[in-house]
This record gives C-alpha cells, structure tokens and sequence, in this order.
C-alpha cells in the first residue's frame, strides 16, 4: 500500500484539526484535536449564548434551536431510526452509564473482557463476562452460546442487554458489530455498541449495523467541548427514572415530594442546563464527515496506519500487542511495546526529545491490555517486556511525516 501524500497543512477545510507547531500529536484515541468545524461552530454561537428551551428572548430561541438541530444532525449522523431517542450526555462513559441505570428490573448484561472500562464497570455485578476472544469469529460463536445458556429453562422474556466495542482502543481491531447483532437479536436480546474509537474513523450506522444503542464522545470525534451521545431504542428511556433528576426532565412539579411527572422523549435524561457548545461542536463536525469522502478519508488512513505497523514491526526489540491475526481489520491505533524498556519512560524520552506525545500504560482497559502483553512475551519469545504498553493512534491531520519521526525516533533510543 503506498504511502499517502500529507494534507496541506496551511487547508482552512472544515477537517482540518487545530495544533501546536512542532508538536507531533498521535494519541487521538485517548482525545483527538478539535477540528475547524467544532471551532467555528463555537465562535459562531457564543456572542448568541443563552439558555435553552427555557426563554422566550431572540437569544434563547436561536440556542434552542441550535441544540435540537445538534440533535437532529447527530442523529443522522449516527443513522438513527424515527422512533430512536439521541439523547446528549457528557461522553460514551456517562451515555453507558445511563444505559445501565435505565435497563428493566431483571435484565442481564453480557460483555467481554476485552472492553475499555466504560463497557465493563457500569453494568450489574452479576453481569456474564466472556473471555477475551482469538478471533471475530470466536467472539460471535462465544455470544452465541453464552445467551442460549442465559435463556435455557425461561419463556425468554427477560431483558438482555450485550454490550460490546466497535474497534478496540487498545488494537484498532475492529468487531463483527452485524454479526454480533444477529446473534443477540435471534435470542430477543438487545446490544449497544460502544463507537466511542469506530466512529471516528469509519461510518457507524445504527440501522445498517441492526444495533439497539449507540454510545459515542465527542472528544473523540474532533469536538473536544464535554459532550457524548446515547442514541437508540425508546420504551427503555422512556420508562426508566431520569438519570438525573432536576429542572428540563419534567412536564409538572406538584406540592408532595414526590408530585413529578417526568418528561418523556430525550429531555427526561437532560436535566439542568445543556452542553449547547458541546452539542453544536459535534454536530458540526458530523455535518463535515457526512460531507465528506469518508471512504477515500478512510483509505488514507489505512494507508498511513500500514507503514506505522510496518516501521514498527521493522524496529528492533518493538512487539506489537493483538487480539486477532496480524491482518484483521482496524482503524487507526496500535499498541506496542520496546523490549528492555519501561513504557512510561519511553513516552516520556519521546515527548521530551523528539516532542511527540503517545499514551503510555494500560489504556484503561486493563484485563485485556495485561492478557495482551503475556500474549506478546510469549510470541514474541522476550522475556523482558514490560507490564505497561505504549500506543499511537492517528486521524485526520496525521502525516507520513508525523509517522516518520515516531519511526526514526524509536530507532534512536538508547
């Protein structure tokens, strides 16, 4: 695959994400930079900033309908379905979270152990944690069997929730998101996905992928201003208490304690005032993406992430960390280790050195980060990696450059 040529870096297009000269930024996994789109966005509404929903003044009706027109673009951003509920949240933590608090009375959660802790620590302690699996396939046939035992010996009834990651932001490594959805579905049981590092670097469609909720972070999307989503499946939301209690998820407050009639509809779990910024910041940049040439944007991508994992595989005493083959599908985010060295003082020789800035550690994600690094020692046959990994992650406004001095500066450590 050829290297792709650099963007220009002097574009003013609304893709284009803002940085520090000189500074070499490829942790877009943990919070990617704020693209243009977001950054005018923002200064665009600020002189008009005001309340929402709650004022009958030219400033008030101009946010209002800035904050649901945010929540009409995301929605189509993310393909939702008439009757689904897009619901604003702070990030993909707090929209699972939520989901977790809104799951009917009797309802069982099944993950995996390879999910970020966003996917893992909300859910019920009784939850079914399916090991790590070795291959996409695996990991459908492990759901599978796991919801036909869950359901074994009852009428099949009760709520089922799967909870599982689009791409996995320890590897790259992309789910079978449609097939894991099948499998749920044909138990009766619903799934969330996590999208939080698929969207970015790939269309997540809540109808094609035949997926129930959708959680995603603006962070991670170029929008950098507080904001996340939960969109997906109504009658769950809508019949659970608020998340949080408090002014904009009601309809009426009586005299009596507990004389409330919450709001349905998104609002019910939007209480106290909204991140407006936030929810125009990413609607922005949805509205770019869905303008955009996503498919030649993602073969850039894969591109660069290509020479990054063979520069690296070419490094001496560098091991690549993975759950599936070498060549499953991922986006943009590999995570490794040096061989001898301790991660977090790598990292910090390449920010002081060379001023480029990697993730150093368990990636919060830490049962498969660990089961990853044994995995790697035994591959790779070192007995001196360590128990920490590094990761370089890449999106819009990375560059052949950018990758280059990674490359070159690994080599030069000492």
């Amino acid at each position: 695959m050829p290297v792709p040529a650099d963007p220009n870096p002097a574009g003013h297009g609304p893709l284009d994400v803002l940085g520090v000269p000189g500074q070499v930024n490829l942790d877009y996994a943990a919070t990617a930079p704020c693209a243009r789109a977001a950054a005018d966005a923002v200064a665009e509404l600020l002189p008009w900033y005001a309340s929402v929903h709650r004022g009958a003044g030219a400033l008030s009706r101009r946010c209002t309908l800035a904050y649901e027109r945010a929540r009409q673009q995301v929605g189509d951003f993310l393909g939702v379905r008439p009757d689904d509920h897009v619901v604003f949240t702070r990030n993909t933590t707090d929209a699972l979270n939520l989901l977790a608090r809104v799951l009917p009375p009797g309802g069982k959660v099944v993950t995996f152990a390879s999910e970020h802790h966003a996917n893992l620590l909300p859910w019920p302690v009784d939850t079914v944690r399916l090991p790590v699996p070795g291959s996409p396939g695996a990991a459908v046939r492990a759901l599978d069997a796991a919801l036909r035992e869950l359901r074994r010996g009852t009428d099949g009834s009760a709520p089922i929730l799967v909870a599982v990651t689009g791409a996995s932001n320890v590897t790259g490594e992309c789910w079978p998101i449609a097939d894991l959805a099948r499998a749920a579905h044909r138990h009766g049981a619903r799934i969330v996905l996590d999208a939080a590092q698929l969207a970015p670097h790939a269309e997540v469609d809540i109808s094609a992928l035949a997926v129930d909720y959708v959680a995603v972070s603006g962070h991670k999307l170029y929008a950098p201003f507080g904001i996340g989503v939960l969109a997906g499946r109504a009658d769950w939301l809508d019949a659970a208490p608020p998340y949080l209690a408090g002014g904009g998820a009601t309809r009426t407050v009586g005299p009596a304690t507990n004389d409330v009639d919450w709001a349905d509809g998104p609002g019910r779990h939007e209480a106290g005032t909204p991140n407006l910024l936030g929810a125009v910041a990413l609607a922005a940049v949805c509205e770019a993406l869905t303008g955009a040439d996503r498919p030649a944007l993602y073969a850039r991508e894969q591109a660069l992430l290509a020479h990054l994992r063979t520069g690296l595989a070419a490094t001496p005493d560098v091991v690549e960390l993975r759950t599936f083959d070498a060549d499953a599908p991922r986006v943009g985010i590999v995570s490794f280790v040096v061989a001898g060295r301790d991660s977090a003082q790598v990292a910090a020789e390449l920010a002081q050195r060379w001023q480029i800035g990697l993730r150093d550690g368990l990636f919060c994600a830490h049962p498969l980060a660990r089961r990853l690094l044994t995995e790697a020692g035994t591959r790779s046959g070192r007995p001196d990696l360590p128990p920490t990994a590094l990761r370089a992650s890449i999106g819009l406004g990375s560059t052949t450059r950018q990758v280059d001095r990674l490359l070159a500066a690994l080599a030069a450590l000492g």
